[in-house]
């Protein structure tokens, strides 16, 4: 007798419950038949990649090949079976024939095997009067026997929803996906070898941090009881790098998981990979360069091409990319002047023109002339810088830890744009520390005035940069929007393995 508990028959439609009683009854006639449905151990002379690339010679010499992998779909025609075999490297055709196995083989996969099942199978390659590459089985066994069919069976895998939180059948079902999340691992892999062959140090820092900074958001927070204190995960790993400039090593680099508690939509997920690098004895103009660097190695080594396509547009990572001050970007999309804003009032009142009501509503918290100044280009001018531009010299109240240019209202620092979207904040790092002691002293006062986002002030970083920090520039890229732009893909949740998704109650699980 086979029991189907209760929160069972709540998530699945009955055609589904019946599926998995027949697959249940299909796994006990294997056991009551001696037949171990999960073994511990598979052999396999070739994936399925190999097979397809060598088929024609192996072919020609009746080359025995055994591969394993997950079955796709099945075909009974009388004394053929035709099922299609899938391993991470591709999919190939089988065939059993009734009179080249046994019959108790014959009769066993006929009977008891089904669609998402794992086989070894062993066989000879051959070609079928339709084209079809295919391995003619001489003998096979299972490997796993699933309790739960593939998704396609039953009302597909297009629902992105439950794509996201079923990744792992979005795995199976969908090879685009696969390939898109590949791509992503190669891409790292292309960042790490960039910065690797310039004599970089990959380093850790800690994820738990008793101040949180390196950029505007607010925090995750933890409790630890054995010290009885509070924790954050981090926002960023910037103030930690930082520290190890001051301790004397040169260039160095992370890539790691930031959190950030803020709303989620396609540019944002609040656990996100972050690269983030500082180079001692460098500037922002030397950042700039290596940020396209960066980005056309990684799309030359994974992609073999700067040019990459996305909807409605190619976007193009050959360098040079566009360079613009964010005066300049405003002043080129809606001539607005901001250089010539004398007060807070005068800012707030010239801009309100160009904004809607929505937008307008933004600018009331607003308490300099700087902060008006990067709220006109967030909203009139990020969205419209589609192919990578270089958006340099911001306010330095928007700026804490960067450092002045010659003109002391704005900052040695970058960010880079691409559809729309910032891909990357970098600066030349501020290493005075008297100077960072009245930034964040006006942070503190941001927060006071309900900015929650605010800096907040790292005691143990200020002690450690009056030791001496040599001069550094210091690169920030996301990676998760890097892979966006070089996979042509428009929403963050593509291109994550497992996105954060609101909790699914009982009786709606799927």
């Amino acid at each position: 007798m086979i029991i189907i508990s209760q929160q069972r028959i709540l998530q699945f439609s009955k055609s589904m419950i019946e599926e998995e009683f027949v697959r249940r009854e299909k796994l006990k006639a294997l056991s009551d038949a001696g037949i171990n449905p999960y073994p511990s151990q598979a052999e396999r002379s070739a994936t399925i990649g190999n097979v397809l690339d060598q088929f024609d010679d192996w072919a020609a010499v009746s080359q025995r090949v055994t591969i394993v992998g997950r079955i796709m779909t099945i075909r009974v025609h009388g004394g053929l079976i035709f099922a299609q075999l899938k391993d991470a490297t591709g999919a190939l055709q089988i065939l059993l024939k009734q009179d080249l196995v046994t019959p108790a083989e014959f009769v066993l996969f006929r009977d008891r095997i089904d669609p998402a099942d794992f086989i070894q199978a062993v066989g000879t390659l051959f070609t079928t009067q339709r084209g079809e590459k295919t391995l003619q089985v001489t003998s096979w066994k299972i490997l796993t026997k699933a309790l739960l069919p593939l998704p396609e069976k039953w009302h597909g895998l297009s629902d992105n929803e439950l794509r996201y939180r079923k990744r792992y059948l979005d795995l199976i079902m969908n090879d685009e996906v696969k390939q898109r999340l590949v791509h992503r691992s190669k891409i790292i892999s292309a960042v790490r070898a960039c910065l690797d062959a310039k004599g970089f140090l990959e380093v850790e820092t800690p994820t738990l941090q008793a101040v949180y900074g390196g950029g505007f958001a607010r925090p995750f927070k933890t409790h630890h009881n054995a010290l009885d204190t509070d924790f954050y995960l981090r926002i960023s790993d910037e103030m930690y790098l930082k520290r190890l400039l001051v301790g004397g090593l040169e260039q160095v680099y992370e890539i790691t998981k930031v959190f950030r508690n803020e709303g989620i939509d396609r540019d944002h997920n609040p656990e996100f990979t972050m690269f983030e690098a500082q180079i001692a004895y460098a500037d922002y103009t030397y950042g700039m360069n290596l940020f396209e660097e960066i980005f056309e190695f990684a799309a030359h080594s994974v992609f073999g091409t700067m040019e990459i396509p996305h909807p409605q547009v190619v976007i193009s990572l050959k360098r040079p990319w566009k360079r613009l001050r964010l005066v300049e970007a405003i002043q080129q999309t809606c001539e607005l002047d901001v250089l010539r804003w004398n007060s807070l009032e005068q800012a707030k009142i010239e801009l309100k023109i160009h904004l809607s009501g929505t937008q307008q509503a933004g600018l009331e918290p607003l308490q300099s002339v700087g902060e008006v100044m990067a709220f006109a280009f967030e909203e009139l001018v990020e969205a419209q810088l589609i192919q990578p531009t270089i958006i340099y010299d911001y306010p330095a109240e928007v700026s804490p830890l960067a450092k002045k240019t010659s003109d002391p209202r704005f900052t040695e620092r970058f960010e880079v744009f691409a559809l729309g979207s910032e891909i990357g904040n970098n600066y030349s790092e501020l290493n005075d520390p008297l100077d960072l002691e009245k930034r964040f002293m006006y942070e503190k006062k941001k927060h006071a005035a309900g900015f929650e986002e605010a800096q907040q002030t790292d005691v143990d970083y200020c002690v450690a940069i009056q030791h001496g920090m040599p001069p550094a520039c210091g690169l920030g890229i996301g990676i998760d929007r890097m892979v966006m732009l070089l996979t042509g893909t428009k929403n963050i949740k593509e291109v994550i393995l497992f996105p954060t998704l609101r909790p699914v109650r009982e009786k709606e699980a799927i």
